[in-house]
């Protein structure tokens, strides 16, 4: 019962160390402290609140459900809705200027630009108003042991600090401290991959204080082997980010290279980033790597559980990172509720739950790449799309867009995957038998009334090579 449950806790509260104070990691502690444990956030970098300079990672990151549902749990959706912008579209920006917007969902359907540093601060801030929570800034994890679960933290002093805990919430990232000791073990699965693609981000400032571009949309370059991206952001600057091969950014080793390159594959945005600041800010900071992350299990007995890019880093491409993060949080949290918060049965549960969803995510995110860069210039994508929203509309419940899934509800991301093979596998068979049907009712028309095949001929070959063109991308 509630009853003799709050008892226990009262008996003893369990320590929670909280490893990594990035996003999922202030967001975890909320998670921990409103379950009433005693939370320790342990961080390896200065609290960012009081930071001159907050270094590092992307910009803005895209807000979606599964983000925003973990957020609502803990009382925060609509405070970081509000600081956020939406964004009903992608905007395809073609070579020639020429601008088509490709909506995201549903009339109302819409993704949220969130700057990083500002949500980051906004969780820490959330998390330290719990009484039960202690933050501890400038503790980098040196080392853990998995058996007496005794944790080493150094300082940027030199001194060293020894901890203890319940359990240990590894969120710290793709290149986790925490992970280390997963490596060690018998039966532990773990890849990482990176591609061979770099990002490097740019600013383009507002015009007469005003938005350059459309501000509801997330605009894209797509230029098959590399593309441009571009977030709003609520000081009226849009952050643009490009995606391309290492060699290629290293080509380009002068200012005068830079506007060269733009001229040739982003000429309208060169009027509105500004040539200096291009010049500028290409040269500011190398080009980022990207890298993939996948392990399995992501716990080991009822001591430690990973979260987080420190269980699954995906790459950027379907804005889920951070959404796969914060849900990690309510899957942990409906667990405890089923188990009643007994780590030995709630951590393994966790992994059998989680680890085919977060693979599936990864996967996608690797996929979603190609499409975002190639695919959309092509005819027969956009025309699928086409056919995928009508047949959306017209069976809301049968036939789901896989970007709708993934992003506006919590279907299980590997579900998702295996509707969406079912539901290609049902359309592309559709769409053939409707060209079947359509020749064979013509030929039927040919047969009772023969027209001159000359002029036939000609036609059909026509209407082949239409296929054909609309088939290669």
């Amino acid at each position: 019962s509630t009853m003799e449950r709050s008892a226990s806790r009262q008996a003893k509260k369990k320590v929670v160390a909280v490893v990594g104070g990035g996003l999922v990691g202030a967001l975890n502690a909320c998670f921990f402290a409103n379950r009433g444990f005693d939370v320790e956030l342990y961080e390896s970098r200065e609290d960012i609140r009081r930071a001159k300079v907050v270094k590092g990672r992307s910009i803005n990151l895209a807000l979606s459900h599964r983000g925003r549902q973990a957020l609502k749990h803990v009382g925060l959706e609509e405070k970081i809705v509000s600081q956020g912008i939406q964004m009903q579209a992608r905007m395809i920006h073609s070579l020639n200027g020429k601008q088509s917007p490709i909506p995201y969902g549903k009339k109302g359907q819409y993704i949220l630009s969130v700057d990083r540093a500002n949500l980051n601060k906004e969780l820490l801030t959330a998390a330290e108003s719990y009484p039960n929570t202690k933050m501890n800034f400038d503790h980098k994890l040196q080392d853990w042991n998995a058996e007496t679960g005794l944790m080493t933290f150094v300082r940027s002093d030199g001194s060293k600090e020894q901890a203890k805990a319940d359990l240990i919430v590894g969120c710290d990232g793709a290149f986790s401290a925490i992970r280390k000791q997963f490596l060690r073990r018998s039966r532990f699965d773990y890849s990482q991959t990176y591609i061979p693609h770099g990002y490097m981000e740019l600013t383009m400032p507002p015009i007469n204080g005003e938005f350059a571009m459309k501000p509801n949309y997330l605009h894209i370059w797509p230029r098959n082997t590399f593309m441009m991206i571009a977030l709003p952001n609520l000081d009226k600057t849009f952050t643009c980010t490009l995606f391309m091969p290492f060699e290629e950014f290293e080509k380009i080793t002068t200012g005068d290279e830079v506007i060269e390159f733009f001229q040739k594959y982003f000429p309208d945005t060169i009027p509105l980033i500004g040539v200096n600041t291009l010049q500028r800010d290409y040269f500011r900071l190398p080009a980022q790597a990207m890298v993939s992350v996948k392990c399995n299990p992501y716990h080991i007995g009822d001591v430690c559980v990973l979260m987080g890019d420190a269980a699954h880093a995906v790459v950027p491409f379907y804005g889920q990172g951070m959404n796969a993060g914060f849900e990690d949080c309510i899957v942990f949290d409906e667990i405890m509720d089923q188990f009643n918060e007994d780590f030995s049965a709630v951590l393994p549960e966790y992994t059998r739950v989680r680890v085919p969803d977060d693979h599936a995510i990864a996967d996608l995110a690797m996929y979603n790449y190609i499409e975002m860069r190639a695919h959309v210039n092509s005819k027969w994508f956009i025309f699928r799309k086409r056919v995928d929203n009508i047949l959306h509309f017209l069976m809301p419940k049968t036939i789901i867009p896989l970007y709708t899934m993934v992003t506006f509800t919590r279907t299980r991301y590997h579900e998702a995957v295996k509707q969406w093979h079912w539901q290609n596998k049902v359309i592309n068979r559709g769409l053939l038998l409707s060209a079947v049907g359509a020749v064979l009712g013509g030929s039927y028309l040919l047969i009772k009334h023969p027209p001159d095949l000359s002029k036939l001929i000609v036609s059909a070959e026509e209407m082949w090579d239409r296929l054909v063109a609309l088939r290669t991308p």
